[in-house]
């Protein structure tokens, strides 16, 4: 029997959700600024968990009620069967939204989630599982808005917006998931360049780098939520990880160019690469982005400089300073190439002195930010 799904986005980040879940062969049922709904099967949740490389969490429906109060809550929510999705002697953790006039605080109505899961498995298997805040198992989510709850078995677990192979972190990193819709923006094909000076962590070119061959993040990552429930099929699990190895392109035609002023970045963009599988596909330089190598005469440049929030007026200046030259770098050595400032400095973005023929809307985390576009022709205008 299908269910609802609600495969969430990182915020505003639902057209590029949108089209990796057609792309998969779903219909789209609806789509709001947070993601996507769809219609399906637990094994569809598991497959768009492997597959799904813009997603943050995939819901899957277990029921939706008319609840205008904690204690129609509870009873709603212990009528449910959660012996037959938990598994009685193991661990779950919940999580939730709540906007309801009956509850000040959304931890209690998460108390009263707990309890009546807890309750219902007890009074059918006489054992209780364990609970707690950790996300490496099972996970219950609440939707309760107004007078509508809805409950969903969160099969993501940990979110899926992070991909499992950044070991290393390195100054204000991008997500993975934002990473590779900011890829999805700029259009760039795995038959062009890709370079991304400034690479920091590298999750840019390593975006790249699996997009081009066609890697997915479940052959990265090991564990989900939906590994810990009754529902879960192990042969389809593991044919879908069949299917994903299969995917995989060669790659022996990706170009993609990283470097960082830094040396230690770039020595922890290179480990990332490693855990990633997608090393060899990159070529790692150290030095300043004005350095950085153009072998090709067209592609793609995406740059992610630093925003400038909270700093000094000093340090802004110097930022004032870092933009400007971007624009020179864009000008003078990036002549047929497309090249993409992603920042959330819109003030700082102006120092790029040229014309833009885009200019697309992102959130890293609660801040806004804007994908520049700079057409880079020859004497490319000013604003």
């Amino acid at each position: 029997m299908n269910h609802n799904i609600f495969v969430s986005s990182l915020p505003g980040q639902a057209d590029y959700l949108e089209k990796e879940i057609i792309d998969l062969g779903y219909d789209v049922t609806k789509k709001s600024f947070f993601g996507i709904n769809i219609r399906g099967s637990f094994n569809d949740c598991v497959k768009l968990n492997l597959w799904l490389r813009t997603a943050n969490k995939v819901l899957f429906e277990l029921k939706s009620f008319h609840a205008p109060n904690a204690e129609k809550l509870y009873r709603e929510v212990y009528n449910y069967p959660w012996h037959e999705v938990l598994i009685e002697d193991g661990y779950f953790t919940v999580d939730s939204y709540v906007k309801n006039d009956s509850i000040n605080d959304k931890r209690f109505a998460q108390v009263k989630l707990k309890d009546a899961i807890v309750d219902r498995i007890r009074k059918e298997k006489n054992v209780r599982p364990d609970t707690g805040p950790e996300r490496d198992d099972a996970a219950v989510y609440l939707h309760w808005s107004e007078n509508k709850a809805v409950i969903y078995l969160d099969t993501s677990g940990q979110t899926i917006a992070k991909h499992g192979y950044r070991l290393h972190p390195w100054k204000a990193p991008l997500m993975e998931a934002l990473a590779t819709s900011i890829i999805m923006g700029t259009e760039w094909t795995p038959d062009q360049l890709f370079v991304n000076p400034m690479c920091g962590s590298g999750t840019l070119a390593i975006e790249a780098a699996l997009m081009a061959i066609n890697k997915r993040p479940g052959l990265i990552r090991s564990n989900y939520g939906f590994m810990h429930t009754h529902l879960f099929d192990p042969e389809y699990y593991k044919e879908e990880m069949h299917n994903l190895k299969n995917a995989i392109l060669p790659g022996d035609d990706v170009r993609i160019v990283a470097g960082d002023i830094d040396p230690k970045a770039v020595s922890i963009a290179k480990k990332n690469a490693n855990a990633a599988g997608v090393d060899h596909l990159i070529d790692f330089h150290t030095g300043d982005f004005k350095t950085t190598p153009l072998r090709d005469s067209s592609g793609v440049i995406v740059l992610n400089p630093d925003y400038g929030i909270r700093l000094s007026e000093g340090e802004t200046e110097n930022l004032e300073l870092l933009y400007q030259n971007i624009g020179d770098f864009f000008k003078n050595e990036a002549t047929g190439y497309t090249g993409y400032v992603f920042t959330g400095n819109l003030s700082l973005l102006k120092r790029v002195g040229l014309r833009t023929s885009s200019r697309k809307t992102y959130f890293n985390g609660k801040l806004e930010c804007r994908l520049a576009e700079y057409p880079l022709y020859k004497g490319s205008k000013k604003n």
